[in-house]
């Protein structure tokens, strides 16, 4: 939600990123407390691979955010391109578990993780756009007071945000989320880069998701089979419970220790 312009901030002489609320939006209670909920959840957050929030106001009855300018291009352009190579698909994987993973500590749930919210830059992958994040209570009073005072949810019971084709499925029903829904979403990701391709496709909203709660892609023969098959697990909690797990096993991945059958699987297609 929200349109962004360059912009320069004159007083420390650096060129930012300007979010500011569409007109149609302003009338719209709702939409004004999610813009200034997104703000709240990235104050919240230091972490390098997380977009930098400097400043929030508003001006003639515009709502603004003022974020760190990041050069480069968007996940999802970048694979309009085909597949990424191994290497990078293992680097952004691990920096982008970890920034989901401090955001978790922190009580911030992303629920919209897809590759136009990771922009790749010359220092790696940063992830945008907490627009429709959710902050738990519970973790963030153990963490920050700031966030702790945020208790009025902005979506109903029952209620459906995020984009349908990175939905886990306890999303798509609807239902209570924790941080393990970002981890269902981190796997459809991980599985694009790798491939170029959607595992859960469809023409519609209803078609997708009923992709999501009965099929189950087949693992990329390139990367750790063990960490797609964890995160699209249908049922929660029979996902790894960190997303810093994810992260730690890419890395393995990357450096050729990942155990589970997977260098082996690709040493015999190599073969082939």
């Amino acid at each position: 939600m929200g349109e962004v312009y360059r912009g320069k901030d004159t007083r420390l002489d650096r060129v930012v990123a300007i979010k500011v609320l569409p007109q149609h939006h302003f009338s719209h209670p709702q939409a004004r407390e999610r813009f200034e909920r997104e703000a709240r959840a990235i104050s919240a957050l230091s972490h390098p691979h997380i977009c930098a929030l400097y400043d929030i106001g508003s001006q003639d009855e515009i709502d603004y955010l003022v974020m760190k300018n990041l050069e480069g291009e968007t996940l999802a352009n970048r694979l309009k391109k085909g597949p990424l190579p191994l290497e990078h698909v293992l680097g952004y994987a691990t920096e982008i578990a970890h920034a989901l993973d401090t955001a978790h500590q922190r009580g911030v749930i992303h629920r919209d993780l897809k590759p136009g919210n990771v922009r790749l830059t010359k220092t790696g992958a940063k992830l945008l756009d907490f627009g429709v994040a959710k902050i738990r209570v519970a973790e963030a009073a153990a963490s920050s007071s700031a966030l702790a005072t945020q208790t009025t949810p902005l979506t109903g019971e029952g209620a459906i945000v995020g984009t349908p084709h990175y939905m886990s499925p306890e999303q798509t029903r609807g239902e209570d989320l924790d941080a393990r829904t970002d981890l269902f979403s981190f796997g459809v990701v991980l599985y694009e880069m790798a491939t170029a391709q959607q595992p859960f496709q469809g023409n519609t909203s209803a078609v997708v998701f009923h992709a999501i709660l009965s099929q189950t892609p087949i693992s990329p023969v390139r990367l750790c089979g063990q960490m797609c098959r964890s995160s699209w697990n249908t049922s929660s909690t029979r996902r790894w419970r960190k997303t810093g797990s994810y992260g730690i096993r890419a890395r393995r991945r990357s450096s050729g220790t990942c155990n589970d059958g997977s260098a082996t699987r690709n040493r015999a297609a190599r073969s082939r």
